[in-house]
């Protein structure tokens, strides 16, 4: 379906208006007026891009305001902004070749972070005998925050118990679940406490903050290793007016996230929990199991994302609920899904 404008709450097709519950604005920001006003005085002030490499003998301060409110609001110590979550991925993924005896993966991972030969974590329902072993090595554990089809963060209780001769690195790739889960939106990162030498966070900011880019986060040592890769010094960076937004949007990140779990908390309340319906109030996504419920919902209007994601991959039937959702666009929402338990 092609469209002439931003598919927000409302999304015209052949003239007709539907519901929109697809895309990946989960806070609404896109089409948000306020969020649009400091985008638009930050292109006035920092142009609408910068070609130049990030080591040029000319800094732009706009690159230390967003990336010091990212570290800040991640709670890392420190960050470094790319020009987008797949670079981001690539970058670390680059880096950590050099430090990795073995590589392993949490199921349902995106392909940002996907490596070959990466083992994966689990095997057969258990953990992987390869990660309890007696050979000392350097291990980096790959997963997304929140796992494909899921609507939690990922558990990552089983990395306590690897024993303590394997030196883990985790990289967890948040780009659906920063801006989401946590407090105010700050992801997962900080809420990671396990016998592990040092996590990473990368995410693209084109999702629920916005904005096209991404960020990495971890130690200031990492961050400095990454400066120093040659594709990030021959890169251009992310547009500096967008990363001069994100700390100047720090206030409406918060609103928009309280927005979110609202609506989120508003969905709860009413609809009928069903086997065939995957929801979690902490988290925008509701999965369909029943491939019917997408004709039903677009003969009542309402459109949401429906689509193959990766190659052999099924089909991904997911309804996604934005902080700009109206209570009376999730009722009619929630009354085809009632009446369909």
């Amino acid at each position: 379906m092609n469209v002439n404008q931003f598919p927000d709450r409302i999304i015209e097709i052949d003239q007709e208006q539907y519901l929109y519950f697809g895309g990946t604005a989960y806070l609404g920001l896109p089409t948000n007026k306020e969020f649009q006003e400091l985008v638009i005085k930050n292109i006035r002030n920092w142009g609408t891009t910068y070609g130049s490499s990030r080591s040029a003998n000319i800094k732009l301060k706009a690159y230390e305001n967003g990336e010091t409110f990212l570290a800040q609001h991640i709670k890392a110590e420190s960050a470094v902004t790319v020009s987008s979550g797949m670079l981001a991925g690539k970058l670390v993924i680059d880096e950590l070749k050099k430090q990795t005896d073995s590589f392993f993966h949490f199921p349902n991972m995106h392909p940002a972070i996907q490596i070959k030969d990466s083992l994966p974590v689990f095997f057969n329902g258990n953990i992987n005998p390869r990660l309890l072993d007696s050979q000392s090595e350097k291990i980096t554990i790959l997963t997304d925050g929140v796992s494909g089809f899921q609507t939690k963060a990922i558990d990552l209780s089983v990395l306590a118990t690897i024993p303590d001769h394997k030196e883990i690195t985790l990289l967890i790739d948040e780009s659906h679940s920063f801006g989401i889960l946590g407090e105010n939106g700050r992801g997962i990162y900080s809420e990671i406490n396990l016998p592990i030498k040092r996590k990473i966070m990368i995410s693209s900011l084109g999702k629920a903050f916005g904005l096209s880019g991404g960020v990495i986060a971890s130690d200031a040592a990492f961050i400095n290793q990454i400066k120093n890769l040659d594709i990030f010094i021959s890169a251009a960076g992310m547009n500096p007016a967008f990363v001069q937004t994100l700390a100047d949007a720090s206030a409406l990140y918060k609103t928009q996230h309280q927005k979110l779990l609202e609506n989120l908390n508003y969905i709860d309340r009413k609809l009928i929990k069903s086997q065939h319906i995957k929801f979690n109030k902490t988290y925008p996504l509701i999965y369909l199991e029943n491939e019917n419920l997408i004709e039903t919902l677009k003969a009542n209007k309402i459109i949401i994302a429906n689509f193959k994601y990766q190659e052999n991959a099924n089909n991904l039937n997911r309804i996604v609920v934005t902080a700009n959702h109206l209570p009376e666009d999730l009722d009619k929402l929630i009354n085809i899904l009632n009446e369909k338990v």
